[in-house]
């Protein structure tokens, strides 16, 4: 995203001079500066295509029980889809244009069932594409999206309930920069969709927008965003890093929760967001702190969002999108966490490593992942 003009709208400047934490979330954050970070080897490192600007990625089991990772490429319009055991690049899917199965810059992607929900940018809509033939099979939004990034998708009776982050500002100051809308405007900072399945068919409604526009729930520059059902809980990242690198927390409704996670603990931009779900409905939150150099891995508790511990990579870094894919495989038995590297391609971590790491307890994986 661009760098933000916050001159327009003092009231807002001395607003965020003066935010305080909940305490509920300062108790939860250890203290900033020297951190002993336990560092574990990357599984994988795949091909690097700086060309690209590889944005987020999802995992999915292919029919023959394959695993693929299918990541956005922004600055070429089109998916890459890697191996997910080993890395290796296996094809590319798109090109740029408007027409079903053509993107203009595609960020998020999430996958469910046998579909591939990818939100772009700059034609201001949601794209599903069907697997494994991808498929365009519906777009909608675009008469709802203004700058969307992020999505997150679960599960209902009818079919799916769809949240998807729409970064819209006030325009552009004489240097292009974006200027912040204020606060009273950032009332549908995210869109909920309400996608109905017939076979084949699908039918996607706008079913609300939400944002708080308070000071310490307002969300400032948003685009990753996951949730969890089980606990009404959603998670976003706040990219306004003149405001703070931390996570709001908010519940399905689109109700601020009136805690934040991160602050005073992320030393760099919050960004990716996934959950690990365990048998017993414990698990863990997993969150990136989006360094140049270094990637850092949080981990929070599900149930208590208390901070759990963090891990680095040997090599990743500035990280946008993660997806944690529980499935077991025969390189990854209990799961792996895929990351961004750098804008130019995708690693792997095995989910033991980071357990190991951080002394975690066991976790069956839960039946339902999303």
């Amino acid at each position: 995203m661009n760098r933000i003009n916050h001159v327009a709208g003092l009231a807002l400047a001395f607003g965020l001079a003066g935010c305080t934490q909940p305490a509920d979330a300062a108790a939860d954050a250890p203290q900033s500066g020297a951190r002993a970070i336990p560092t574990i080897d990357e599984a994988f490192v795949s091909a690097l295509t700086p060309e690209d600007n590889i944005d987020s990625p999802a995992a999915w089991r292919t029919p023959d029980g394959k695993v693929w990772t299918i990541a956005t490429a922004k600055a070429t319009d089109r998916l890459v889809v890697y191996d997910g055991e080993s890395g290796a690049t296996l094809r590319t899917v798109g090109a740029s244009g408007d027409a079903p199965g053509e993107f203009r810059r595609p960020n998020g992607i999430a996958v469910i069932d046998d579909l591939a929900f990818v939100v772009e940018r700059d034609n201001h809509r949601v794209q599903v594409l069907q697997l494994p033939s991808f498929a365009a099979v519906a777009s909608f939004g675009a008469g709802d999206l203004v700058k969307p990034y992020g999505l997150w998708v679960h599960r209902t009776a009818e079919g799916y309930a769809l949240y998807v982050t729409d970064a819209y500002m006030a325009g552009e100051d004489a240097d292009g920069e974006d200027i912040l809308p204020p606060l009273a405007a950032l009332d549908r900072r995210v869109k909920r969709y309400d996608v109905a399945r017939d076979g084949d068919a699908l039918n996607a409604t706008l079913a609300g927008a939400f944002g708080d526009t308070g000071e310490e729930g307002a969300l400032r520059v948003v685009e990753s965003i996951w949730g969890d059902a089980a606990n009404d809980r959603l998670l976003i990242a706040e990219e306004d890093e003149s405001y703070a690198n931390e996570l709001k927390v908010y519940d399905l409704a689109g109700n601020y929760a009136g805690r934040t996670l991160g602050r005073g603990l992320f030393a760099a931009q919050a960004e990716g967001i996934a959950l690990r779900t365990c048998a017993d409905g414990g698990g863990w939150w997993l969150t990136t702190e989006q360094g140049k150099g270094r990637t850092v891995f949080h981990l929070f508790d599900r149930r208590t969002l208390a901070h759990a511990g963090a891990v680095a990579g040997v090599s990743v870094a500035n990280t946008d999108g993660i997806w944690l894919h529980q499935d077991a495989s025969a390189r990854f038995p209990h799961g792996a966490l895929y990351a961004v590297h750098d804008d130019q391609g995708v690693v792997a971590f095995d989910w033991r490593d980071i357990a190991d790491a951080l002394s975690l307890p066991a976790c069956a994986a839960a039946a339902e992942t999303l």
